[in-house]
């Protein structure tokens, strides 16, 4: 008897060893989930993305990712969202490919209860061929699944591209091109090189970000990044924007993102 009185707080010991490593997988984060949703895609003549995106990229945001984009509804996240990538890929076993595709938000919008709204070519792409391809885009909307991934452009630098509105001294308006790894920029600083004198900038849509009476001389464009567990970390480019900016200039600030 004293034996069996032993053992007995042992298995008690045991299981409630269990249920805390059993909780504590259930509360661990899953990075590499698959979320379930919808997509559709829009149609246009070249089969890219659009130039009047929500995001604000112009032009650009037709080509990048050889086109491989998306429009977002709350993936968009107020703006929040734009430059993030996602792997999608559709899940009906006849036609759908168990890669999918990558596509980068560039764009703000909803159909028919759907996550992403599609460049064509990207919505093709999650096929297993062409020939299923063209079937994927008779059907307009399917079912998918989803995760972030890391943004990758090789050989590539996040890079500065002064927004048309600009008037150099009195407005400055820019966007963010090549955002890399999985972190959202959620702040950014316009610093003036020479004094350090930093200046808070506001997002006013998309992924334009603004500063009316900007300071003077060389600009450096400090970024804050934010992970999903609310880690943060200042980028600090290195290039300087000129102090003879002007509207539609591009400019290399020399940084990258390591994912």
């Amino acid at each position: 008897m004293a034996m069996m009185a032993c053992v007995q707080p042992v298995f008690g010991l045991l299981a409630a060893t269990l249920l805390v490593f059993g909780s504590f997988g259930d509360a661990a984060p899953c990075t590499d989930c698959f979320t379930q949703s919808r997509a559709a895609y829009y149609p246009n003549s070249d089969d890219k993305g659009t130039e009047t995106g929500r995001c604000g990229f112009g032009a650009f945001g037709a080509t990048i990712n050889n086109g491989d984009v998306s429009a977002a509804s709350d993936l968009y996240r107020d703006g929040l969202g734009c430059g993030a990538c996602y792997q999608v890929r559709c899940t009906n076993g006849k036609y759908c490919s168990d890669k999918g595709v990558n596509v980068v938000i560039t764009d703000h919008g909803s159909s028919h209860n759907t996550d992403f709204i599609m460049s064509s070519r990207a919505f093709g792409r999650m096929a297993q061929n062409m020939d299923a391809g063209a079937s994927l885009l008779a059907l307009g909307v399917i079912d998918v699944e989803y995760r972030r991934v890391s943004c990758s452009y090789p050989n590539k630098n996040i890079t500065i591209k002064i927004d048309e509105s600009s008037s150099n001294p009195h407005y400055l308006a820019f966007v963010i091109w090549y955002q890399q790894g999985m972190e959202d920029i959620t702040a950014v600083q316009l610093c003036e090189t020479q004094s350090y004198t930093c200046k808070l900038l506001d997002r006013t849509y998309g992924a334009v970000w603004t500063a009316t009476s900007p300071p003077s001389g060389p600009l450096s464009v400090r970024m804050l990044l934010s992970d999903e567990d609310g880690d943060e970390k200042w980028i600090v480019p290195v290039n300087d924007i000129p102090d003879n900016w002007k509207a539609g200039d591009i400019y290399d600030s020399g940084a990258q993102v390591i994912a």
